[in-house]
């Protein structure tokens, strides 16, 4: 299923086709370390370099995340962040910006809980342009899948290492913006992505549709994502990001180190 109308994502990736340019993605988790620094950090992220925004929504019960995004989403829940306020920072950032797309990555159970229609609404209105939330699989895509791209929404699918070629068109099927493949088997900010390893499966995964595909997971330096932005359409940092955030960094040194890694990602 297609969005009806070009998403903020689509002509963000035609944007950069024109130029012959990668994609580079930054995540961070809303709230962290207070709702003031992380508003901050997130307007400062189009400035720095960043072509999409992943902004993580506070979960009591990360499975897929490591330490380093389990502690984030500690420290934003510990500072009474919320569904609603994670909306506020899209909301503020669509004051100044209004093409950086922003993609909300999180898991089921706070849209369950808001219910589906009016989460849907509510982060249309508020800016949002795609959803990645990795404990719904392609089994349930009438949960939440569907009804987003009706909505106007990407639903942005997640592939692995252990994604084989009797489960890949399943994974494709309904996904929309670009596929995040998942560089490592296992969580967040254990292991390092190795292009060696990454190359072939992206290779495959784009042999059997016309998404871009961005790597994600192990990516923790200017030259990795380099070596990644050869292979793929672009690159994801989280979990770097993340630790300067919890080292207490300054928004200006966070945000320079956000430029390197957007400058690694830009000089493919």
């Amino acid at each position: 299923m297609k969005v009806a109308a070009m998403s903020r994502i689509d002509a963000t990736f035609a944007a950069l086709r024109a130029r012959n340019r990668k994609a580079f993605v930054a995540y961070v988790m809303a709230g962290d370390p207070t709702y003031d620094k992380s508003l901050q950090i997130v307007r400062g992220l189009p400035a720095a370099g960043v072509d999409i925004i992943e902004l993580g929504l506070p979960f009591t019960d990360p499975m897929a995340d490591g330490t380093t995004i389990q502690l984030a989403g500690q420290r934003a829940l510990a500072g009474h962040m919320t569904l609603d306020r994670t909306l506020d920072i899209a909301r503020s950032l669509r004051e100044t910006d209004d093409t950086t797309p922003i993609v909300l990555m999180g898991y089921y159970n706070p849209i369950y809980s808001r219910g589906v229609d009016l989460f849907l609404q509510q982060a249309r209105d508020a800016g949002i342009d795609g959803l990645i939330v990795v404990d719904l699989p392609p089994e349930e895509d009438d949960e939440l899948c569907l009804p987003a791209q009706k909505a106007g929404l990407n639903f942005i699918r997640l592939a692995t290492p252990t994604t084989d070629d009797a489960r890949l068109p399943r994974v494709l099927t309904n996904t929309s913006g670009f596929l995040y493949y998942v560089s490592v088997t296992g969580i967040t900010g254990t292991a390092s992505a190795q292009t060696a390893d990454v190359a072939p499966k992206v290779a495959r995964i784009k042999s059997q549709t016309d998404l871009p595909v961005i790597v994600g997971f192990g990516i923790k330096t200017p030259d990795a994502a380099r070596a990644i932005a050869q292979v793929a359409d672009g690159a994801v940092v989280g979990s770097a990001i993340v630790d300067r955030i919890a080292a207490g960094d300054s928004v200006e040194d966070i945000l320079a180190f956000v430029k390197s890694l957007a400058d690694g990602c830009h000089d493919v």
